[in-house]
């Protein structure tokens, strides 16, 4: 079992996620994991005809590959983050505030580091 006490300065916090939340935040961040690996296969493999469809390959199609691949990448190891605090028992712990992430928004964002509103503060600040 994960413990999710993360100790601060101050006081204690602790995640609000239930072992069944944890288990299916755990399982949604694996299927993310192996669907950003295949991605990033799909991306790097190339098809047999390699010189004949790479001298047509235009340049926009190679930056929209690039960026498509450096972006799986990112999210990849976004994902594998999650997973190892997770492991570490700091998952669901905002990393600026130290106060428990809303368990709808790990709903939506499993790797997500940030609360709502310090992910908004950081995003302005951009």
């Amino acid at each position: 079992m994960v413990n999710n006490q993360i100790i601060g300065d101050r006081d204690t916090l602790v995640s609000p996620l239930s072992p069944e939340d944890l288990a299916a935040l755990r399982d949604s961040l694996h299927e993310q994991r192996l669907f950003r690996e295949e991605q990033l296969r799909q991306i790097a493999t190339v098809p047999s005809r390699a010189d004949e469809l790479i001298q047509r390959r235009s340049a926009a199609q190679t930056e929209v590959r690039v960026k498509l691949a450096a972006s799986a990448r990112m999210v990849l190891a976004d994902v594998e983050a999650a997973l190892e605090r997770m492991a570490e028992g700091r998952y669901g712990i905002c990393h600026l505030c130290r106060r428990p992430i809303d368990r709808e928004r790990l709903v939506v964002v499993p790797q997500a580091r940030y609360c709502a509103r310090c992910q908004q503060v950081r995003e302005a600040g951009r």
